[in-house]
């Protein structure tokens, strides 16, 4: 057993040791390196210190055939088919160059000098034949990729392109450095990278480009509404019970709103946050990954969302109940300084002697040729605005004449405004509603309503009254005879064949003498019709579900406009105009039919009885929209502004204010006592 066991150790020695005799035999001819191949050692590590470097000119090392050492354990190939790896080398320019570049450029640009630059070492052998030409440095990849994707731009801002035909040669003798022509490397491969790499770099500018665009879109009050949402998030975990048994963490969320509440204030936009808003987001950020980390119950968080979204929900109801309220209380209120007006002017009035009180020609106020204009208002300085407006724009003033009606507290100081302030040559009548004595309640259905007690009580929503939830139906004016005036011109102007009406709150911006030479076609009324929004139309005015109402109109009648409208007095008289406004006014005693106000039973009144004027006579919606095209405003002969939002009211619409305000002396003594600014 023992001679078995030493037999079989000797064999396996043998099988181990005869081996390496047989290798190391065969490489006992292998020289150590020589001083050109501790060079290259050097440039390869050169190399892997460039690579970091991210510069762009590359090295390529391949060993000649001579150089090649036979393995006689391993079939070999011909060194005319191998290839040594590609290693990277960096120049200092190249690395300033490309860090000029964007971020998503510079991989594909040191990919592209990849076959840019090729160094090619050979053996011992050839170096000494080949002592001048040892290490060649040669660009023409960058060549080859200009001439397939086109040439990429420098990224130093000098706008001059890379145009691949810089190269490098190293001289032993000499070291000098000089610049020549590329040289095409032998290598197809190396040939078909710049293709692909200026493609790729194509597609990556793209989206640089694309990003930047985005980048240019993001809204201004962007980082607002981030702090916004971080303090939603931070109100959230603080009422959660996971958090609020970590003191810590309650005090750390407190204090974080506390410090995006001060840094957010007022700001709007971006613009108006201070310094260290980021600073405050980022700490607010990182409290809220606490907070997400001590708070894994998405339930919770879930049903104190929906409480806090109905909760916002319920007070911006109130809120808009409360905004509705508070301008329509506006809409109504008389400004202090207009209310100071009347009252200043009705003093000097009746300091004033009788003869003084008179206006000059008087003769005019009957003289059919003439252009009259109806005003029922009790403004004063509205109805100055429309007739300085009218005056200014018109060809001859001497043929305008104005007959103003308002009531008993405003007559004395409308007469005195334009006794102090005469339009020019026009010609002024100023009349007190008090003295149309045949305007009772036995002859119009409409001042019997306005007195009746159910009326009152609808107006002022008594206890005892079922009221319109609207308040834009309770506003004071629908109890004001002057509103309802307009229906009743051939009794107050009985000599007169055509009136023009124009409300108090509208601007005249051209001459309206062609009005009066418009041919109605035997239509009573002169309108712009304001049927390009369907809330215009009639069905938004009258109760169409009454029969009386469905039968005798279309719902989807155009409406039109009250404002500016010419009328026909002849042919008002011959159609009995009147009494058609009566009659409807006494089947809605009970408000059935519509509502109130004057255009729905002016739209009932005038149905078929009204001729379009062309839209430029008259634009609407200065009062309540403010997306009025400024064209439309230019062009148009009267601008209007019908809703709340009147001209000398503080909630104007400011865009719109100086249509109005250019027609009102802001220096003018009285104007000036009772405060009355732009």
């Amino acid at each position: 057993m023992v001679a078995v066991r030493n037999i079989v150790l000797l064999l396996l020695s043998i099988t181990v040791v005869a081996p390496i005799v047989l290798y190391t035999d065969r490489l006992g001819t292998f020289e150590p390196p020589s001083d050109k191949q501790e060079f290259v050692e050097d440039v390869t590590a050169f190399v892997s210190d460039g690579l970091e470097k991210d510069s762009s000119v590359v090295l390529v090392r391949a060993f000649s055939a001579a150089d090649s050492r036979h393995l006689n354990l391993l079939p070999q190939e011909t060194s005319t088919t191998v290839k040594e790896p590609v290693r990277v080398v960096y120049t200092e320019e190249d690395s300033i160059n490309r860090r000029n570049f964007p971020r998503g450029l510079q991989l594909v640009k040191s990919r592209e000098h990849l076959s840019a630059r090729v160094l090619s070492t050979t053996t011992d052998e050839e170096d000494q034949n080949k002592k001048e030409n040892s290490i060649k440095l040669v660009t023409d990849g960058i060549r080859q990729g200009n001439q397939v994707g086109g040439s990429l731009e420098k990224g130093d801002g000098t706008g001059e392109n890379v145009n691949g035909e810089l190269a490098i040669d190293v001289d032993n003798n000499d070291g000098k450095l000089a610049r020549s022509t590329s040289v095409s490397t032998q290598d197809p491969q190396i040939k078909e990278q710049p293709t692909e790499t200026s493609s790729k770099a194509k597609q990556k500018s793209s989206r640089l480009s694309e990003t930047n665009k985005q980048h240019d879109q993001t809204p201004s009050d962007y980082r607002v509404k981030q702090l916004k949402d971080q303090l939603i998030q931070a109100k959230v975990f603080l009422s959660l019970p996971a958090v609020k048994n970590n003191p810590h963490l309650t005090r750390e969320l407190r204090l974080r709103v506390k410090d995006v509440s001060r840094t957010l204030g007022d700001a709007s936009k971006d613009s108006e946050l201070p310094g260290n808003a980021n600073e405050r987001m980022k700490a607010m950020q990182q409290t809220l990954m606490k907070g997400k980390q001590a708070q894994d119950d998405c339930t919770a968080v879930v049903k104190k969302l929906r409480a806090m979204l109905h909760s916002t929900e319920e007070q911006l109801h109130v809120l808009k109940k409360q905004t509705l309220f508070l301008t329509q209380l506006t809409a109504k209120t008389l400004p202090k300084g207009l209310h100071c007006l009347p009252l200043r002017l009705t003093t000097e009035y009746h300091n004033m002697n009788s003869s003084e009180q008179q206006f000059p020609n008087q003769e005019n106020l009957e003289e059919p040729q003439l252009f009259h204009y109806a005003i029922f208002s009790d403004n004063i300085l509205a109805t100055a605005v429309v007739v300085n407006s009218t005056v200014s724009n018109a060809k001859d003033a001497s043929k305008h004449v104005f007959h103003i009606v308002t009531d008993r507290l405003n007559y004395a100081a409308m007469r005195m405004w334009f006794l102090v302030n005469p339009p020019g040559k026009a010609t002024i009548q100023v009349q007190n509603i008090e003295d149309f004595t045949w305007l009772n309640s036995s002859y119009s259905p409409v001042l019997k309503q306005l007195g009746s007690q159910s009326m009152i009580d609808y107006y002022f929503k008594a206890h005892r009254a079922t009221s319109d939830s609207n308040l834009k139906f309770r506003n004071p004016k629908y109890l004001s005879i002057l509103n309802h005036l307009r229906f009743y011109l051939p009794e107050i102007f009985p000599k007169l064949n055509k009136v023009l009406f124009l409300d108090d709150d509208i601007v005249v911006q051209k001459d309206l003498t062609d009005l009066w030479s418009i041919d109605l076609k035997g239509n009573v009324n002169g309108a712009v019709e304001t049927c390009g929004e369907s809330f215009h139309r009639f069905d938004r005015y009258l109760n169409f579900s009454h029969p009386l109402i469905a039968k005798n109109f279309d719902p989807h009648a155009c409406g039109w406009a009250y404002g500016m409208n010419i009328f026909d007095l002849v042919e008002w008289k011959r159609q009995n105009i009147t009494q058609v406004y009566h009659n409807w006014q006494n089947l809605n005693r009970d408000r059935q039919l519509w509502k109130l106000g004057t255009l729905p039973p002016g739209l009932i009144t005038f149905w078929k009885r009204t001729f379009p004027l062309n839209r430029t006579w008259h634009v609407l919606g200065l009062g309540y929209n403010p997306n009025v095209d400024h064209k439309d405003i230019e062009q148009s002969a009267v601008v209007h502004y019908n809703g709340n939002m009147k001209p000398w009211l503080e909630i104007s619409i400011p865009k719109f204010r100086s249509y109005w305000t250019k027609y009102v002396d802001y220096n003018h003594l009285y104007l000036r006592e009772c405060n009355i600014n732009p």
